[in-house]
């Protein structure tokens, strides 16, 4: 695995600078930029080229970051929670870390971040791919994601991954409006 470039957006040194040693003890990240606010680093995005951008929770940042800038739509977002916020911001990451977690569990998500981006990028279509309109199916039939996995001989994570995107496509959460929503496109029948 190449190693992934890394850019914090967090206004506290002490954190920054505690991901930063965190992130050196793993072959798998390089932190290549670090800043107090999106503005600079979007400034800087074309020198920077970062995969992944870690948001701090107390930074500005818009609930549409990607829709606001462009240069985000093709990186892995990650919330890096010190504080609640509100449910419209937190849809838009690839994954969260909190400040709490321990390394491993720090560096698994990162990881897992990374994955769903390159299996997934956000795009500004609503309109569901193939795989995501078979994993919606396999989701109003009430199948659990490892049932869904085993049917659709791919990992938990990525059905998880679809699953997030259907979501974020569709702007509906329960398993019940989702199938309402296959019904009304003929993904599924009432038998």
């Amino acid at each position: 695995m190449r190693r992934v470039r890394v850019a914090i957006v967090e206004s506290s040194a002490i954190v920054v600078e505690g991901l930063r040693a965190l992130l050196a003890q793993s072959a798998d990240f390089d932190v290549v930029f670090a800043a107090e606010s999106l503005e600079v680093l979007v400034s800087r995005f074309g020198v920077v080229a970062p995969d992944m951008v870690v948001v701090g929770s107390q930074c500005y940042a818009p609930a549409n970051m990607r829709a606001q800038w462009v240069e985000l739509k093709s990186v892995a977002l990650v919330a890096l929670m010190t504080t609640v916020r509100e449910e419209s911001y937190m849809r838009q990451f690839d994954s969260v870390v909190n400040l709490y977690d321990s390394p491993q569990q720090l560096l698994q998500n990162l990881r897992r971040a990374v994955e769903q981006n390159e299996t997934n990028p956000y795009d500004d279509s609503h309109d569901l791919s193939e795989r995501e309109q078979d994993v919606l199916v396999l989701v109003a039939k009430g199948l659990s994601n490892k049932e869904i996995a085993d049917a659709l001989n791919i990992s938990p994570h990525t059905v998880i991954s679809h699953r997030k995107n259907i979501v974020h496509k569709t702007g509906i959460k329960s398993v019940a409006g989702l199938t309402v929503y296959a019904m009304l496109n003929n993904l599924i029948t009432l038998e």
